[in-house]
């Protein structure tokens, strides 16, 4: 991959005079990732795709034919997947649901909606009746419990504006089987307890405890489950120490006793960071290098408003240096440091516009380009991008000959 970016960054320096600035996305790592992890999947279960971890339209396409479907958070990421298919399965969640968002989930024909709230539950089963339209639901439970595994980011086992509080599930049933509700089917529970867990033995249990709460309210509720949404949660990690192992978390879940009893209950999950973090590469070249207070800094063409992640989770982010030969127009020799460290920031007028502080580089040179892997997932979409009015960076994606295709509208 290394070597096709190579080549790829020397064909731009050598017909244009811009600075390198762009994404690449591997469309085809994404794909082999993926038929991986389903080849591993267990029986009983589903794979989902959550685009707000990367909503590209290029990469919602190329999940499209392996993906059970998607999970959507907005009416903005549901037109999205419904402009690639009309058909494909939609999972829709997310706290706050205004009322046309609602109905248009009713009516781009949501195959699951999560209920977060009482409230929402009531407006759904109007709208539901007005429109004559069956809609089915996982009410999103947020457990009473602390023994969670413990992430930078949880969602659930504490006070949380996602979801309902498990001391709720019964008040929703009852609202379900009111007489006033002929269109609204209750089918399963989601869960999205927590993001970006690394440790997989604690996730299968979480998993395996999930199961066991489901169990206890079909028999204390006399229902019937026949989904249960584990959500994502999969971690990546950006320090160079391991991440999520999923052959061994799947392999768990074969072998517990709750998934051996789940008979024709199905249960999905939703990553979204796992799939395609690893498969995004931020590409930006050094426009300039100084000395402050005995502090090198190389300033780059781009920063956090096309990648907000290391500022975000407070962490540096991993970059590789493509050594280059563009040409130097000038009569002075380039600026330049060899082993040494040196911090890489951004062109924004802002001292939290960094991407890696005191990096070991054994040489850097302006002219020279940085490629921030890991930056699939959240990188650009979660970025500033208009701040101070830069120019963004162009798109393109490798597809399987290897060969970087022009990018599309997103």
């Amino acid at each position: 991959m290394m070597e096709q970016l190579q080549e790829w960054i020397a064909s731009w320096q050598r017909e244009s005079q811009e600075p390198v600035c762009a994404y690449v996305y591997d469309l085809d790592g994404i794909q082999r990732h993926v038929r991986s992890m389903l080849d591993k999947l267990p029986a009983h279960s589903s794979l989902f795709y959550a685009i707000k971890a990367n909503p590209d339209k290029r990469i919602i396409l190329a999940l499209l034919p392996l993906v059970s479907g998607f999970e959507v958070a907005s009416i903005g990421e549901l037109l999205k997947v419904r402009d690639v298919s009309h058909t494909v399965p939609i999972l829709f969640g997310g706290p706050g649901k205004k009322d046309a968002e609602l109905d248009q989930a009713i009516l781009n024909n949501v195959t699951y909606l999560h209920v977060e709230s009482l409230l929402e539950l009531r407006k759904l089963i109007e709208l539901a009746k007005y429109r004559k339209r069956t809609v089915q639901v996982l009410l999103r439970i947020n457990l009473r419990t602390a023994d969670l595994p413990q992430t930078k980011i949880r969602m659930g086992g504490g006070p949380s504006p996602f979801g309902l509080d498990e001391t709720l599930v019964e008040e929703a049933i009852s609202i379900l089987r009111e007489n006033s509700n002929t269109h609204v089917k209750l089918c399963g529970f989601h869960f999205h307890s927590l993001s970006n867990n690394t440790n997989a033995e604690l996730h299968a249990e979480m998993v395996s405890y999930y199961v066991r709460k489901v169990e206890e309210w079909e028999s204390q509720y006399d229902i019937e489950v026949s989904v249960i949404n584990a959500g994502g949660g999969f971690g990546v990690t950006y320090d160079g120490s391991p991440g999520f192992d999923w052959p061994l978390f799947t392999r768990l879940l074969k072998q517990s006793e709750e998934w051996n009893r789940l008979g024709d209950t199905e249960v999905f999950f939703e990553p979204g960071r796992f799939i395609v973090a690893d498969h995004g590469y931020y590409v930006t070249e050094v426009i300039d290098m100084k000395l402050s207070h005995e502090q090198w800094f190389a300033v780059i063409r781009g920063g956090t408003h096309h990648n907000r992640l290391p500022a975000s989770w407070g962490h540096d982010h991993p970059f590789r240096v493509v050594q280059t030969e563009r040409e130097w127009q000038y009569s002075w020799a380039k600026p330049m440091v060899v082993d040494s460290n040196v911090t890489i920031v951004g062109e924004l007028c802002t001292p939290k516009d960094r991407m890696h502080t005191d990096a070991q580089v054994p040489r850097l040179q302006v002219g020279d380009v940085l490629v921030f892997v890991k930056s699939g997932a959240y990188c650009w979409t979660i970025s500033h991008h208009d701040f101070l009015g830069h120019p963004h960076p162009t798109f393109y994606y490798l597809t399987e000959e290897g060969i970087p295709c022009a990018s599309i509208s997103k």
